[in-house]
């Protein structure tokens, strides 16, 4: 599922004109960060993919060992930034937050 989303998340990404820059998804949440035009909003965008998204995968995977519905696949919300300067330092954020995660988690089970 995890590749399947990847690829449904880069198309719907591409029919907005956008491109997501880097991304990783996590068994809970993603981190992304996306290159919009100017031309779209980004709650637009993010709308677009988040709704487009959860009806693909409620189509594909719906009755199988996933119980869910487009409805309730995604969060209500999501946090926005602005990068420039900074975009290196975020994209690198993206592609190590699942380690940094598993090594905090494993640092609470040693207390």
């Amino acid at each position: 599922m995890r590749q399947h989303l990847g690829e449904i998340l880069h198309e719907l990404a591409r029919q907005k004109e956008s491109k997501i820059v880097e991304g990783h998804l996590m068994p809970d949440h993603i981190h992304m960060c996306i290159s919009i035009p100017p031309k779209y909003s980004v709650s637009g965008v993010v709308g677009y993919i988040k709704g487009k998204s959860a009806i693909t995968s409620a189509r594909n995977f719906g009755g199988r060992q996933w119980n869910f519905t487009g409805e309730s696949f995604w969060a209500r919300g999501y946090f926005v930034s602005t990068v420039g300067l900074d975009e290196a330092m975020v994209r690198a954020y993206i592609r190590h937050q699942e380690a940094e995660d598993e090594r905090y988690d494993q640092m609470k089970l040693g207390v």
